[in-house]
């Protein structure tokens, strides 16, 4: 494989947590065109560093993807075609980039979603690693190897997990798992014959993109109605990603968490509580952890002011349940002792009793 800065080791003592203050979308106001809150990724940063659980010394900074990167998985033909403007206002949905500069365009919009891209990379070997990694950004799910849209310009998903299937030993397994209120079709396309990759994914089968071919390479779909509540979401959530994880063991779990389910959300159409995020991603983590799976965190769609502060509140809440801590930072970690193993099913039964 080529050379990449992208999978060398951070300083030991960092958090797998991945970011850098590159990710965020600001000029000129333009980012305000789209519902998307361009700057959420540096609020949920600030938000962990105000609660004390990170400092910027501890968190591994994003490095942007190259084009050698990206040819893992994108065509220099696609590629090629983010250099017209007119291209990138398309994926994005802010209209008014088609008449800037291309140069500004690679700059304002393209860099920091590269950068994000480059960020999922490192948390996917973190991950494994670690037994556990947060990109803060990332989940553009509906990009694929030669198609960009709503919002996704590089396929990060499918680039963590070629990376890791070429570059780490023991890695020839992974199972994605989308959350996110709209179907994942970038990593299902990318995936669609592909039996080391298992998808589960839940969402709103009323909205963008409505990929029937995509459909086709879902192992386990969970499709919503309008509206869908906590109690039922939470219940569906549960049974299905116990069931995805008990049919298929996996190497690497890419967890894609987005919050544009939150009640309210302009373009989820469902109605999960703040709470209700939390819980759900408890439930993955927990199903993951107990069944020592590496799990790889990336944040996707949430398009309303509230979001990011509760992207920070499920990361608070996970670190509380011991879900993720920086002692298991250590290699090896991810396999704790016996006595660990028996206190955790102990701990799980009391809450599901």
């Amino acid at each position: 494989p080529h050379r990449t800065e992208l999978y060398e080791d951070p300083p030991s003592g960092c958090w797998p947590i991945v970011y850098s203050p590159d990710y965020n979308i600001t000029f000129m106001g333009l980012e305000k065109l789209h519902p998307f809150d361009a700057g959420k990724w540096g609020k949920v940063i600030n938000f962990l560093k105000e609660e004390k659980l990170i400092a910027d010394d501890l968190i591994v900074q994003a490095r942007e993807a190259t084009d050698e990167d990206l040819l893992v998985v994108h065509t220099r033909r696609y590629l090629n075609r983010l250099k017209w403007s007119f291209v990138v206002a398309t994926i994005t949905e802010i209209p008014p980039v088609a008449f800037l500069p291309n140069f500004v365009v690679q700059r304002k919009v393209l860099r920091p979603l590269r950068t994000q891209t480059g960020g999922t990379i490192m948390a996917g070997k973190l991950a494994v690693d670690r037994g556990w990694a947060i990109n803060v950004g990332g989940g553009f799910h509906h990009c694929s190897s030669d198609k960009g849209g709503g919002f996704c310009a590089y396929a990060d998903i499918t680039l963590a997990i070629k990376f890791l299937f070429e570059r780490v030993p023991g890695v020839s397994k992974a199972t994605i798992i989308d959350l996110d209120a709209h179907q994942g079709n970038g990593h299902e396309r990318d995936f669609m014959d592909d039996p080391r990759v298992y998808i589960m994914d839940a969402y709103n089968r009323y909205i963008y993109p409505g990929d029937g071919f995509a459909k086709r390479a879902i192992k386990r779909r969970v499709e919503l109605e309008w509206g869908t509540e906590d109690t039922e979401y939470l219940q569906k959530v549960h049974t299905h990603v116990e069931g995805a994880l008990n049919e298929f063991k996996p190497d690497i779990l890419v967890y894609n968490a987005g919050t544009d389910i939150l009640d309210g959300d302009p373009l989820g159409g469902l109605a999960i509580s703040p709470q209700g995020i939390v819980k759900r991603d408890e439930v993955v983590f927990k199903a993951a952890r107990r069944r020592r799976i590496p799990v790889l965190m990336v944040t996707s769609g949430g398009y309303q002011k509230r979001t990011a502060r509760i992207i920070a509140d499920s990361i608070l809440n996970l670190h509380s349940l011991g879900l993720i801590h920086s002692q298991l930072a250590a290699r090896g970690a991810a396999h704790p002792s016996l006595e660990q193993m028996v206190r955790d099913s102990a701990k799980d039964l009391g809450n599901l009793s």
